[in-house]
């Protein structure tokens, strides 16, 4: 029986997410779980630099060398089948997947989000962008979401969701500070468990 999921988690920039999945899983928090591989693409990501001080596999598929998307998501097929990845972590992955990718892991991609979905999300929300936004509208509270990944950007069905205070003098700098560490980093590897003791209860 199988006992942890063979997880990849994809990025693109520095890396904050996939550290919190590293030292989550250093200290016994993803029991049904191993990230066996990080795939960025974007070759000067430092969470590249992160993965390898954790000793965990690398690639980097880069779409300028690829030449199209489809090439590029047919190259990380083929790199997820070769490695025999049970769940995929979305983690500051800046490259939508298509319809054509996504309905091949039906709830097997889960993504971070930096506010409460429905609020502040969608195509051409992500970064500080979505933390501007929530103080131009002036809301109270907002927090991160993990949701499953489908051909919606951040349609898919929500996993978890964790709330945070929006303080007075808040810049969109500090907010994104404060739902990274009280939110992202918190339930982002509470769901790859939740989600990995689901793939191995049911076996591939």
């Amino acid at each position: 029986m199988q006992t942890t999921a063979r997880i990849a988690v994809l990025v693109s920039g520095g890396g904050t997410n996939l550290q919190a999945l590293i030292n989550a899983e250093k200290n016994g928090k993803i029991p049904n779980g191993k990230i066996e591989l990080v795939i960025s693409n974007n070759e000067n990501a430092f969470a590249i630099e992160r993965a390898k001080n954790a000793g965990i596999k690398t690639q980097t598929i880069l779409k300028s060398i690829e030449g199209s998307q489809q090439a590029f998501e047919d190259k990380l097929k083929k790199i997820l089948t070769e490695n025999q990845i049970d769940l995929i972590v979305l983690a500051g992955f800046m490259s939508i997947l298509s319809e054509s990718f996504t309905k091949d892991y039906p709830e097997r991609i889960i993504n971070v989000h930096p506010s409460l979905i429905p609020s502040f999300c969608g195509k051409g929300f992500y970064g500080l962008k979505v933390h501007e936004r929530a103080l131009e509208k002036g809301v109270k509270v907002t927090g991160a979401t993990v949701h499953f990944v489908n051909e919606i950007p951040d349609g898919g069905k929500i996993i978890l969701q964790k709330a945070v205070s929006v303080r007075e003098k808040d810049t969109p700098e500090t907010l994104q500070k404060r739902v990274m560490e009280q939110a992202e980093w918190k339930i982002l590897p509470l769901a790859v468990q939740k989600i990995s003791k689901q793939i191995t209860e049911k076996g591939k």
